[in-house]
């Protein structure tokens, strides 16, 4: 009797145990210290629910960067990342995975810094794969592989996305480009000590347009290892930066998806466009060793 009485409570306690709802996500602001930059860079990081109840568990993770005058919490507060990354894992079309949203940029576009590449007094770049992916990756249980890391971003977050996919291929199996970025021949200002003037000159400098054009073979077969998406909406003025990036992928062979969506460069847009890039991050992860 005392046997059959202990397996019963048993059985009760792992039940009640596996019937425990999983703790709801967070979303936890970090921050990490740059040697590279000489500062520390706030960075939020989207933890999935039941994180926090698993200390085996490894996860894929996404860099999710933001736009131009925007910071680190613009995903969240404007773009209700939290909310549609809870939904998508809740319907399954999204796996558990860790987002990454590091600061790039400051409101005042004319005496602060925003920009997600290597310019004079400021080597973004170099801290983003030297530094930021480094911590990011030893501070939480990441898949710390090509095959589970995944980038996107909106306009000069788009632009970087695409940019750092093509620079560094081996780091990312998706690259998901909203209403992007990808070149820029007005310098929006004439002061070479404005710095939203050296922003300007570093989007051309990394044109990703002119990176496809210019690929020889070998870049092209690295390029054609990450799963391409490219999604801008029709009344947006940057869409003609999109078109000619898809088409000069095309013309080289590079595999994309493109998606000309009813729209402009607002925030409605880019909040419907995260319900499609987080699944298409997550058909893709895994998918280099198939």
């Amino acid at each position: 009797m005392k046997k059959y009485i202990f397996a019963l409570v048993m059985v009760l306690t792992v039940t009640a145990a596996w019937a425990q709802p999983l703790r709801e996500s967070v979303i936890r602001a970090e921050s990490v210290h740059s040697e590279i930059l000489g500062e520390d860079v706030m960075v939020n990081v989207y933890l999935p629910a039941g994180y926090d109840q698993s200390s085996e568990k490894q996860y894929p993770s996404v860099y999710l960067l933001h736009g131009l005058s925007d910071t680190y919490t613009a995903w969240e507060e404007k773009g209700q990342m939290k909310n549609v990354m809870d939904q998508l894992i809740a319907s399954g079309e999204a796996a558990r995975m860790i987002v990454i949203m590091p600061n790039a940029g400051d409101p005042d576009t004319h005496n602060q810094w925003n920009g997600y590449f290597n310019m004079p007094g400021r080597r973004y770049e170099d801290f983003f794969f030297g530094e930021l992916i480094p911590t990011m990756e030893q501070r939480f249980r990441i898949q710390a592989d090509k095959e589970h890391r995944a980038i996107m971003g909106l306009s000069m977050g788009g632009g970087g996305s695409t940019v750092y996919s093509q620079r560094h291929p081996e780091m990312f199996s998706s690259c998901y480009a909203m209403s992007a970025w990808l070149d820029n021949n007005d310098p929006w200002s004439d002061n070479p000590q404005d710095k939203l003037y050296i922003v300007c000159k570093s989007v051309h400098e990394h044109s990703a347009i002119e990176f496809v054009k210019n690929a020889d073979e070998e870049t092209l077969a690295k390029l054609r290892t990450v799963k391409w998406f490219i999604d801008c909406g029709d009344d947006d003025f940057l869409l003609d930066l999109s078109l000619n990036l898809y088409r000069e992928m095309r013309k080289h062979n590079v595999p994309a998806e493109l998606r000309v969506r009813d729209g402009w460069h607002f925030w409605e847009y880019w909040h419907q466009a995260l319900r499609i890039a987080i699944p298409f991050a997550t058909r893709n992860f895994g998918t280099q060793e198939r």
